[in-house]
């Protein structure tokens, strides 16, 4: 019993490893969720979010749903019913419209400009599959009660109460819900109305954490270095809760570090990973004689070590590198 205990320990250690780093943008989110988090939730008894359904992955991040699993009946949109997409549950409206570069040109201001926003958008904490048609009716509304509204997606149970712009979530996920806003309003310093609170509250206490939540918290703090301290219980949150904002704080530093570390800048080759790649044009520039160097989009940006490694990336010098 011990052994066997032993080698599902190490399997599973080799499956998920605590020595990943966590995704830069959403788009390489998607991806370390599919590979570290969910890889053999696809046919498990939890299913997607909002429905319990199962899927079959399809390339690197996507899935197509299995309605037989789950009793799904397709309220609308047909294409969008057959494919699971990556739920934020904070959305990226919600958390975007507390940043200035929200007002300032919207989310693609802020994917383009804050480092804080990325973070946000790319925390596997607020990241779950869902069905694409319900992911897509729950748009950016609140969670909320939805009395009244009959049910719209079969047998699924999460319903979306259109008028009143609220959604509420199947009884099996509500507490995780409730956690992970918790998790993103408190990492982040986000603000939070009272009715919201009062729900999520009374969610958190009447759905209390289950062993999936817990394992899904190990393996991604795995990866983020950081647990949910809402499903540990290290944190409570209460009516009129002060966030603490410690993921700002450490992205903050992070990129000033990061910058810092460009402008010194070191000799190509040398150690420090100061060659700057940009991932769409696949072009590398040096610190020195490269005058777009400093010009590459944090989204886009890549370190190497050398020029010989940006190469071997498939990467090709900046034409305009003296």
């Amino acid at each position: 019993m011990i052994k066997l205990l032993s080698a599902l320990t190490l399997t599973f250690a080799v499956a998920f490893p605590t020595f990943a780093s966590p995704p830069d943008t959403f788009t390489q989110a998607k991806v370390v969720a599919k590979e570290k988090v969910y890889l053999d939730q696809a046919s498990s008894a939890t299913g997607d979010l909002y429905c319990g359904c199962k899927w079959q992955w399809v390339g690197k991040s996507g899935g197509r749903i299995d309605p037989a699993s789950c009793g799904y009946t397709t309220r609308k949109q047909a294409n969008r019913a057959e494919r699971t997409e990556w739920e934020h549950i904070v959305p990226a409206w919600t958390f975007g419209h507390q940043r200035q570069c929200w007002q300032n040109g919207g989310r693609k201001q802020c994917v383009d400009n804050d480092p804080v926003f990325r973070a946000m958008e790319a925390d596997l904490f607020n990241l779950y599959p869902a069905v694409g048609e319900v992911n897509g009716d729950r748009s950016n509304f609140n969670y909320g009660m939805t009395s009244g509204v009959a049910p719209q997606y079969g047998q699924c149970k999460t319903r979306i109460d259109f008028q009143q712009r609220t959604a509420e979530p199947r009884d099996e996920v509500k507490g995780l819900v409730a956690r992970t806003t918790f998790y993103m309003f408190d990492r982040y310093k986000l603000n939070m109305s009272n009715q919201q609170q009062r729900l999520l509250m009374a969610w958190d206490k009447q759905f209390p954490v289950n062993a999936w939540e817990k394992e899904r918290d190990r393996r991604i703090s795995a990866i983020m270095g950081h647990g949910n301290p809402f499903v540990s219980g290290a944190r409570q949150w209460s009516q009129g809760y002060k966030p603490v904002g410690d993921g700002v704080g450490a992205t903050v530093a992070s990129t000033a570090k990061a910058s810092a570390s460009a402008v010194a800048g070191k000799p190509s080759g040398s150690a420090g990973g100061t060659i700057v790649g940009n991932r769409n044009s696949h072009v590398y520039h040096l610190p020195t004689g490269c005058p777009s160097y400093s010009q590459v989009g944090a989204k886009n940006r890549i370190s190497f070590e050398s020029e010989a490694q940006a190469q071997a990336e498939g990467y090709r010098k900046a034409g305009n590198c003296r």
